[in-house]
């Protein structure tokens, strides 16, 4: 498909397709990264019908995705007005608001917007006194770090309570996050995507456990590994994954590798990341690197189960050697302390 000088009559997904051919491969790889199953195979698609671009259309789709991106990094600023006015001083009034109209016609305004701003021991007071079902679905909207503080400050009876619920928490109706967001005495309502939003579940406490400090993590899973074992195994196979040893430094790097059977290391390490290799091999003795090296050559094809499997082992030995001191995983709160 050749495209006429003009980009009024160009679809969204035939935008998004000459932004990515103009970006190149290797950018659009990173994009591709982001986007659902769906997405890639619409976009693949309609990249590859695309015969042909003319620099004006290239150039007219670039300054119509920095103008959007820009307006997105002002309303994330200050709001949707606060976008308007610098954008009115950057593109003039006709073209700010034509910028505007685009986004707000399919922008979902985040419900509780207006707390996620607050600090978090103004938010500990407003919201504390909540039932723990509201907490879970306001914590749930917030970024981890700012929902991890106030999980840390609240009366740990209620820290697991709050945990599981956030974890199970579907779909929320937008009637109920109206009528929350009335209880609290916002007026939000305006801006809630009436569709259904999928918000919580397990990657949302997970991330919320990432950032608390290390005791207020301990005591939620003790206490959900007595009332839900089985959502407990799920939200800890979900706490460190394997590539995440790339937050560890070399010191513990080297004492997990100690604890590390050579075959199972040469498995996990085959579907690792060139990033993770790399770190893992500076880790060891040059011979016993080579050795690992030759293992993995010469082993052939391995099942994806068998190197997650291995992986896994690897993470549990982590997460063994976190508990008992012997390393230290860089997280928030406290942790950061060293006595």
């Amino acid at each position: 498909m050749a495209f006429n000088n003009s980009t009024s009559d160009i679809s969204g997904i035939q935008k998004a397709a000459v932004l990515l051919i103009a970006l190149g491969p290797e950018r659009s790889s990173q994009i591709f990264k982001h986007l659902k199953d769906e997405e890639i195979e619409q976009l693949t698609l309609e990249i590859a019908n695309t015969k042909s671009v003319t620099p004006d259309i290239k150039d007219s789709v670039m300054d119509e995705f920095y103008e959007i991106c820009l307006a997105q990094q002002y309303i994330a600023e200050g709001g949707i007005a606060y976008a308007k006015e610098l954008l009115d001083k950057a593109l003039g009034e006709d073209r700010a608001r034509a910028v505007i109209g685009k986004l707000t016609a399919s922008l979902q305004v985040r419900p509780f917007e207006f707390v996620r701003k607050a600090d978090a021991s103004q938010l500990l007071n407003f919201i504390q006194e909540e039932h723990p079902q509201t907490i879970a679905l306001i914590l749930s909207y917030l970024p981890a770090s700012q929902a991890a503080a106030v999980v840390s400050a609240l009366v740990p009876e209620k820290q697991a309570d709050v945990a599981r619920r956030i974890a199970q928490m579907d779909r929320t109706s937008p009637d109920v996050i109206k009528e929350v967001e009335k209880v609290l005495e916002k007026k939000l309502a305006s801006l809630v995507n009436q569709d259904y939003t999928i918000v919580g579940g397990v990657d949302s406490i997970v991330n919320i456990l990432n950032s608390v400090d290390r005791s207020t993590e301990k005591h939620i899973m003790e206490t959900l590994e007595i009332e839900d074992p089985e959502l407990a195994d799920e939200i800890r196979r979900k706490m460190f994954v394997f590539e995440d040893i790339l937050v560890l430094d070399n010191r513990s790097i080297q004492t997990v590798l100690r604890e590390v059977d050579n075959n199972e290391l040469a498995i996990a390490l085959k579907n690792a990341n060139e990033d993770v290799q790399r770190v893992i091999f500076d880790n060891l003795s040059s011979r016993l690197a080579t050795m690992i090296k030759e293992d993995m050559e010469f082993m052939g094809p391995v099942r994806l189960k068998d190197v997650e499997d291995a992986q896994q082992k690897i993470v549990n030995i982590i997460r063994k050697l976190e508990d008992s001191g012997e390393i230290v995983i860089s997280r928030g709160g406290g942790d950061e302390i060293v006595v």
